[in-house]
């Protein structure tokens, strides 16, 4: 597991309901994980029944997601395997005055640290391109998310990645990337694995979950030109507008740079 490039963006665009002008990256930032947010706070609303959930974020790093779910007032533990950011982790739940409970851990720990069944919400964001097993992964988020429970699980896009590729003027690699089993470019290549929509439904399947949605996540966001952003104080919240129509587009959706699914546990 790692700490996670999109639940930074989370906590640096403000969590839920982020949007807003307040500056280019800002606005990026916001872009790029309102479309999360707004499935996870629907989730949240349809779980608890207004009541504080009991949150797992696998893989956390810093809190960027945790922290933002705790001020909502549910109860997270993030389980980390990086001391470093479990320390992050502390100093940004302190700063915002939250309790969120950090273990140090890995996916494959999760038996030993939560009684089965025991979880809401399991949260497995950017974390299945790192594990050995990801389909392992899968079978130990299952085991600590109670019957009726939830898991979201955000995935770096294949098919986005070769087209990403291509447009840098790598062609070479964004064939091999499409045809690698494991979404890989080359030995170079610093993403471990990437999914396609039918691999990561695969997993969802076989896990033992029920698919209640998958979205597009960053569709437009990172492949705007810089110059979108000059003169235009309300580009950032245009950008948030189109990626959540963009979102649940479905032929939008494989070309969005991360694929976010949410599934339950009969």
């Amino acid at each position: 597991m790692t700490d996670r490039s999109t639940a930074t963006a989370t906590a640096d665009s403000g969590g839920p309901g982020a949007g807003g002008t307040a500056g280019p990256v800002r606005a990026a930032n916001a872009a790029r994980t309102a479309v999360v947010w707004d499935a996870l706070e629907g989730l949240l609303a349809r779980l608890g029944d207004g009541g504080p959930l009991e949150i797992v974020d696998a893989g956390g790093g810093t809190g960027g997601a945790a922290v933002p779910l705790a001020e909502l007032g549910h109860r997270v533990t993030v389980v980390e395997p990086s001391p470093d950011s479990l320390a992050a982790l502390e100093r940004r739940a302190a700063e915002r005055g939250v309790a969120v409970r950090g273990v140090q851990g890995e996916t494959r720990d999760l038996s030993g640290l939560f009684t089965p069944g025991s979880t809401d919400l399991v949260l497995v964001h950017n974390v299945l391109e790192y594990v050995e097993d990801p389909a392992a992964a899968m079978h130990d988020v299952v085991g600590i998310t109670r019957p009726g429970g939830a898991v979201s699980v955000l995935v770096t896009n294949a098919v986005a990645g070769a087209l990403h590729r291509a447009l840098a003027g790598h062609i070479e690699d964004a064939h091999r990337l499409l045809v690698d089993p494991d979404g890989r470019w080359g030995e170079s290549d610093p993403m471990p694995r990437r999914f396609t929509r039918q691999q990561l439904l695969a997993l969802i399947g076989g896990a033992g979950l029920e698919q209640e949605s998958i979205r597009g996540v960053r569709a437009f966001a990172d492949v705007l030109p810089g110059h979108a952003w000059e003169g235009d104080a309300q580009a950032g919240q245009r950008l948030v507008e189109l990626e959540r129509a963009a979102a649940e587009h479905p032929e939008l959706i494989g070309i969005a740079t991360q694929l976010h699914a949410v599934a339950h546990r009969p």
